[in-house]
């Protein structure tokens, strides 16, 4: 992981440097993206907020204190403008059709796992279940178990207390087992 030096580090914060932003996101770039990818679930919007993200990170790069670690700080980045692209879609959504609640997705009884493409299908209806979870919820999720982040890592990027974190992954876990229920009854008669 690449790691800055004091000296670099200020040169950065100080507009002096702009190669050395360039080194930050040739360095961080494809971790970024993954992360987006895996809160976003689509390569167009995983691009669009990694894209942003880079943009946020310049733009505030005199706050950056050095006292967390590059990526950390990216990670929250990422984290933060995830969770307010969301609100705002929410809201903007909201006023478009008035009182009307965002339709839930549920997983499609059609799509019954087949042997040859049991992975792709299974990943299919984990996605679609992760959709289910309100953004702070899959935010947690995505960021403890599939990133493995701790819960102290997890409470970190997304500003919150670590009980926070403990409260949204066991409501994520509760939400994902009722949503996924039906293909663990598909998995026991095959």
């Amino acid at each position: 992981m690449f790691s800055m030096t004091e000296p670099v580090l200020a040169d950065v914060a100080s507009g002096h440097a702009q190669i050395s932003f360039r080194e930050v996101v040739e360095t961080h770039k494809r971790s970024i993206y993954y992360l987006a990818l895996d809160l976003t679930g689509n390569h167009h919007d995983a691009e669009d907020l990694s894209q942003d993200v880079f943009i946020k990170a310049h733009r505030g790069l005199k706050s950056f204190r050095g006292e967390a670690q590059m990526y950390t700080w990216l990670r929250r980045i990422t984290v933060n403008t995830y969770l307010n692209k969301r609100r705002k879609k929410a809201v903007s959504f909201m006023r478009f059709f008035g009182d009307e609640e965002e339709p839930e997705h549920t997983p499609s009884d059609e799509l019954a796992p087949d042997k040859s493409a049991e992975s792709g299908i299974l990943r299919h209806h984990v996605e679609r279940a992760l959709d289910t979870l309100s953004p702070r919820e899959k935010s947690a999720f995505v960021l403890r178990h599939h990133r493995d982040l701790s819960v102290r890592e997890v409470a970190t990027s997304m500003e919150v207390a670590d009980g926070t974190v403990k409260s949204l992954l066991f409501r994520a876990t509760q939400k994902l087992q009722k949503q996924l229920a039906y293909l663990q009854n598909d998995f026991d008669r095959s």
